[in-house]
């Protein structure tokens, strides 16, 4: 190989190596660039992701202060609630250590007075303790004997007046079962009419119509009764109204025939059942209750249309659970659960007579059938006694069903009734000699009355009371019973000047 070709060949070979090591060189550079561009996205996302771990940690950190500033709030509110009645509890302890200071003075006053008068009475008629014993105890009897004459017929009579007002009620109950009713007001509807034509229509040729609406709806209408209107007379309301709303629709569309009534009773059983449902659901939405059964929601709604003494039902069932609420807040008992027990109490009065059981029990069977906790169905069964209460839910609903049914006006068959029995009352009292002024007050369930001290002496002051008692037992019809205060209050005022 001669010298020139080598000299080439080292030449080509050398501009070989520094042309791979230039490549080398660049491919190495563009390797450090991606690598850092890489790197640098990759320390941002992890660093993003540690903010965002951060501040979630921030926002839990705040929860958690937050809800242990609430318990240290309320650890302090317990805390001032228990020195509060810690203090109540030291002030009644007082209290009671004076009154029994008190009752131990008066006991060894008495016991000196006894002995005093023993001595005294041993000297004036020279009697044995054994013989003053028995004429003090003759004595004593003759002065009471009319006295526990009339405590006795008091007694009785409150026992008597009880067992007349369990008997109403257990026969209001019945009736409330019953598809009939008694009373006339309660038992039919009036509808409107445009015109006293639309009659000749309603009744038909030969009668077909007003017999085929009869028929299907299961009611009686009277076209005679008054001008331009028909009565619905029924005695299950829910199938009153279902007449009257499918007569309205006649009535509107003009078109009556058998066929057009049936079409119409049908949308009217319908619509009446999406009402009934609708009530049911606005009465557990007003009391934010939830998971109740469809099955309960209907029966809520049809107690919508049942009437007790004047008053409605479902108000009564949804007043009922507001009180059982509020005696569960206080007592610190799940108000849930007693605003069940409260609403649910007389969904038996929505059933009919097939069951011949009470309202209570078998509303609790239908409760527990349609998946209602024992608690709930006690409460229910319970409330009117006819049971053992299990649980402290039933005493709630038993209360709350009293102060529903009995508290002032919301059963009274009138007002002017009831003032007159209240004017009765004070009228009575004012009549006995030495009264000065009484009041009738509570509703007409508690009487004060005021007498005269300076013509009324104590034995008197008992005998007006007695007579008053006897003139109302026997002159006044009334529920319950009324409590007779009789006050004679003597004061004494001077001046020093």
């Amino acid at each position: 190989m001669d010298p020139d070709t080598i000299l080439m060949f080292s030449i080509g070979l050398i501009l070989g190596v520094v042309l791979v090591a230039l490549i080398m060189q660049r491919q190495i550079r563009l390797f450090k660039s991606n690598y850092k561009q890489k790197s640098e996205i990759l320390l941002k996302e992890k660093t993003l992701e540690l903010r965002e771990q951060i501040s979630g940690l921030e926002l839990n950190v705040q929860s958690r202060e937050g809800e242990l500033d609430r318990k240290l709030k309320e650890v302090s509110l317990l805390e001032r609630r228990l020195i509060d009645k810690a203090n109540d509890f030291v002030d009644k302890e007082n209290e009671i250590l004076k009154e029994q200071k008190f009752l131990d003075s008066a006991k060894f006053n008495a016991k000196k007075l006894e002995r005093f008068y023993r001595l005294k009475l041993h000297q004036i008629t020279q009697m044995s303790a054994k013989e003053a014993r028995q004429l003090l105890i003759e004595d004593t009897k003759k002065e009471c004997a009319e006295e526990l004459k009339d405590i006795r017929r008091e007694q009785l009579g409150k026992a008597e007046a009880s067992i007349n007002q369990e008997a109403k009620q257990i026969l209001l109950a019945t009736m409330q079962r019953l598809s009939s009713q008694a009373m006339t007001d309660a038992t039919a509807t009036l509808v409107k009419l445009p015109s006293e034509e639309i009659k000749g229509r309603i009744i038909g040729r030969e009668g077909r119509n007003i017999r085929t609406f009869e028929h299907v709806t299961g009611t009686t209408l009277m076209m005679d009764e008054a001008p331009d209107s028909v009565l619905v007379s029924s005695f299950d309301p829910v199938r009153r109204e279902v007449a009257r709303i499918a007569l309205e629709a006649l009535v509107r569309d003009g078109r009556i025939h058998p066929a057009s009534i049936e079409e119409e009773v049908q949308k009217s059983e319908q619509e009446m059942l999406s009402g009934i449902m609708e009530i049911g659901e606005n009465a557990l939405r007003k009391l934010r209750i939830s998971n109740m059964p469809v099955e309960l929601s209907s029966i809520l709604g049809h107690l919508h249309y049942r009437l007790s003494n004047n008053q409605n039902t479902l108000d009564h069932s949804v007043e009922v659970a507001n009180f059982c609420a509020l005696l569960a807040s206080e007592l610190g008992y799940d108000v849930n659960i007693a605003k069940r027990a409260g609403l649910l109490h007389d969904i038996g009065k929505a059933m009919t007579e097939e069951g011949h059981e009470s309202h209570a029990i078998a509303g609790a069977k239908f409760a527990k059938k349609h998946g209602e906790g024992d608690l709930v169905v006690n409460a229910i069964a319970a409330h009117h006694k006819e049971v053992e209460a299990k649980s402290v839910y039933a005493s709630l609903v038993m209360i709350a069903d009293s102060i529903s049914a009995m508290r002032p006006g919301v059963r009274t068959s009138s007002v002017d009734g009831f003032m007159h029995r209240v004017r009765t009352i004070e009228d009575i009292a004012k009549e006995q000699h030495g009264v000065e002024d009484a009041y009738a007050i509570q509703a007409g369930k508690e009487l004060r009355v005021i007498v005269k001290p300076e013509d009324v002496d104590e034995e008197e002051t008992r005998q007006i009371a007695r007579r008053i008692r006897l003139r109302i037992e026997n002159e006044l019809t009334y529920p319950g019973a009324i409590d007779i205060t009789v006050i004679r209050e003597q004061r004494f005022n001077e001046t020093a000047v």
